[in-house]
């Protein structure tokens, strides 16, 4: 099978690059045609616009920045992608847009498997991301070849739109436990103590997390770089709080998550890396979290 992937970014290109490593006949286009012709150099066939891609491919996957991002590239796309083609949705989508754009692609004779994925931008450029998948499940085993090619654990959420509700979960949690990071290693700096000591003992302790092990090492390098930005943070809680209203969950850590999100874009701009939250803390405290031996970037 031909695939076509569009959206190139910091999530996107490691994607489509792990496609192309894997030796699958990928095509790419992104508006940055920089970005794209880094792909060419991988192996990939460069398009010159989103609608002369899925012209030529058998399926398009997309990852892209927003649900209105998705759905103006669904127009160019759906009128001439093949009948019976899937659209593959990496996005982060609310459970109502990828539902409202996948009967969209349903009324032109596509079909939809949403497959966000999650485990951070450095993960993805090892393959080795988790793909959270929903649709039809004879469409997710079609496509398993090209799934486990960019990641290297699966789950079938259910139906289309399953996908959304698993993904911002992830994510709450994931910005939850970034702040209680910030938190707990600033009670670290202030009682005293080593940080590059006190980073290591808590990622040996209950109270470590994935996010402690990673984030918190750019943290305490100074970089923050995740190369994941606030306003895609803000995004996401925006939808956590949302299924909390839908479904009658009171999300209070989600909340006060937010409102530290909403002060870290005031103070930084919405382009600043997500673990930013943390230099809030540091500013208002006069207090840096520096420690030798953490990495700029995760590898």
């Amino acid at each position: 099978m031909r695939y076509g992937y569009i959206g190139l970014g910091n999530l996107g290109g490691h994607v489509a690059a792990c496609l192309i490593r894997a030796g699958f006949d990928v095509t790419v286009y992104d508006r940055n045609l920089a970005l794209a012709e880094r792909h060419r150099a991988m192996g990939a066939e460069v398009a010159t616009s989103a609608t002369e891609l899925a012209a030529e491919v058998d399926h398009v996957f997309t990852c892209l920045p927003s649900p209105a991002v998705s759905e103006a590239v669904l127009a160019q796309i759906l009128p001439v992608m093949k009948r019976g083609a899937t659209w593959i949705e990496n996005s982060t989508l609310s459970r109502e847009d990828i539902l409202r754009l996948g009967s969209l692609a349903a009324e032109q004779g596509i079909e939809t498997l949403e497959c966000p994925v999650t485990g951070g931008v450095h993960l993805a450029a090892r393959g080795e991301i988790t793909v959270l998948a929903a649709g039809d499940k004879a469409l997710f085993d079609l496509h398993m070849p090209a799934l486990k090619a960019i990641g290297n654990r699966h789950f079938h959420m259910g139906p289309l739109g399953s996908a959304a509700i698993i993904k911002v979960i992830t994510n709450m949690l994931a910005f939850i436990h970034l702040k209680a990071c910030a938190e707990a290693l600033m009670l670290a700096k202030r009682g005293g103590l080593d940080l590059a000591q006190s980073w290591h003992a808590i990622a040996a302790s209950s109270g470590t997390s994935f996010v402690h092990e990673t984030e918190g090492a750019l943290i305490l390098n100074g970089s923050y770089d995740i190369a994941f930005n606030i306003d895609l943070a803000l995004k996401d809680l925006g939808f956590a709080l949302g299924f909390g209203r839908e479904f009658g969950v009171p999300l209070d850590l989600a909340s006060a998550t937010e409102q530290t999100y909403v002060a870290a874009r005031a103070a930084y701009g919405g382009e600043a890396q997500s673990p930013m939250i943390a230099k809030l803390l540091e500013d208002l405290l006069g207090t840096d979290l520096r420690a030798e031996g953490f990495p700029a970037r995760l590898e």
